[in-house]
């Protein structure tokens, strides 16, 4: 998995951390988050703002 992976990022999110709320989370924990997945396998300096916010959106739309 990739950083540009956003969708399976954001199933993965979802299948490990059920309860939590996306809305309410800080990229510092939701890049940790990403990078500790089972699978992921890219270079953990690359998750940048952007794509942090892209999976965090992600996530919001997979959990509802």
């Amino acid at each position: 998995m990739k950083w540009t992976d956003i969708t399976a990022i954001a199933e993965a999110l979802v299948d490990k951390y059920p309860n939590l709320d996306p809305t309410a989370i800080r990229f510092t924990d939701l890049h940790n988050w990403v990078v500790t997945l089972e699978g992921f396998d890219d270079d953990h300096k690359r998750g940048g703002e952007k794509i942090l916010e892209a999976i965090q959106q992600a996530w919001i739309d997979e959990a509802q």
